[in-house]
């Protein structure tokens, strides 16, 4: 997905003409010029934004669509924060190492190219990152209003196809945990975040978790039910798939203030429910990867539109 949006093989090409032609990294300069519900966009920014959109083979006026593509990514940035799917660290340097690999080249020499054309590593990353994390988004929000769904029809030819077999799942039993910190009271969120770190230590199981939380203030515990893998959140998807039963994930800060989930119990379920939900998750993916249609592109566009409807956009 990240090689389909960064268009690898006309940057490689033109990252070789950037080495070979020796171009310099323009002087860093901090002037805001544009602020989107409160985050900065500098002309340093914008020239790093110019500078990439060129290495495209871009045409046109390129500084003015570096300030759109910016203006763009901090309303993906906020909305991705809150959701809490930007992508890691770890995940955004690996997709960086991948490009340069698939493009021939070291690590050093795709840093040394960057940094020539006047791009920067850090801002490729974070375009990167961004890319990565709004696909996350773009399925989160399409799976919840109803999106790629297959039908019970659907979904009984595949399984003929494969002999009759059906996918099987993993259900999950969940218990939420929530150390509640007031919007107007962030400043104790490390606070917070260290006393829900020392009840997660002590979780062995749902059952006790009321008692465990007994005496500390603003703690919420509540029983969420059964969820398919498939149903899983997507920011909690990886932590409850990789925790065994009767212990917690590691903890999350959210809107609410700092959350963990407790596994309670897991089985394995296979009907035609689950069928439904394998076959419209790999659906889902498969339009992540890359075979966008007209309505997907569309919905991309609807999404970023109401951002920006709702975000406060002020050009200096």
């Amino acid at each position: 997905m990240v090689r389909k949006h960064i268009l690898a093989a006309t940057i490689a090409t033109a990252l070789s003409c950037a080495l070979t032609a020796g171009v310099t990294l323009p002087a860093a300069a901090s002037e805001i010029k544009i602020v989107v519900n409160g985050n900065a966009i500098t002309d340093f920014d914008i020239t790093r934004r110019a500078a990439f959109l060129k290495l495209q083979r871009k045409k046109g006026n390129l500084a003015q669509e570096a300030r759109d593509e910016l203006v763009n990514e901090a309303l993906k940035r906020q909305e991705l924060k809150r959701l809490n799917m930007l992508a890691s660290d770890t995940d955004v340097n690996d997709a960086f190492n991948r490009f340069a690999s698939s493009n021939k080249m070291t690590i050093d020499q795709l840093n040394t190219v960057l940094d020539k054309a006047g791009v920067t590593p850090g801002h490729f990353k974070e375009y990167i990152r961004i890319q990565m994390s709004w696909g996350r988004a773009l399925s989160a929000r399409n799976r919840s209003q109803g999106g790629v769904q297959v039908s019970e029809q659907d979904a009984v030819q595949r399984m003929l196809k494969e002999g009759g077999k059906k996918p099987v799942s993993t259900e999950y039993r969940l218990q939420q945990i929530i150390f509640v910190v007031p919007a107007n009271n962030r400043g104790i969120l490390a606070k917070r975040r260290g006393e829900a770190n020392a009840l997660r230590g002590r979780f062995s199981g749902c059952d006790s978790t009321r008692d465990l939380a007994k005496g500390t203030l603003d703690v919420t515990v509540r029983d969420l039910g059964k969820f398919i893998e498939q149903e899983l959140p997507p920011e909690w998807s990886k932590l409850v798939t990789s925790t065994p039963v009767g212990h917690a994930t590691t903890t999350l800060d959210t809107d609410k203030g700092v959350e963990f989930l407790g596994v309670c119990s897991t089985r394995q379920v296979s009907d035609d429910r689950v069928a439904r939900m394998v076959f419209s998750q790999e659906d889902a993916a498969a339009a992540g990867d890359g075979k966008k249609d007209a309505s997907a592109e569309a919905a991309d566009k609807k999404y970023l539109d109401e951002l920006r409807s709702k975000a406060k956009i002020v050009n200096e």
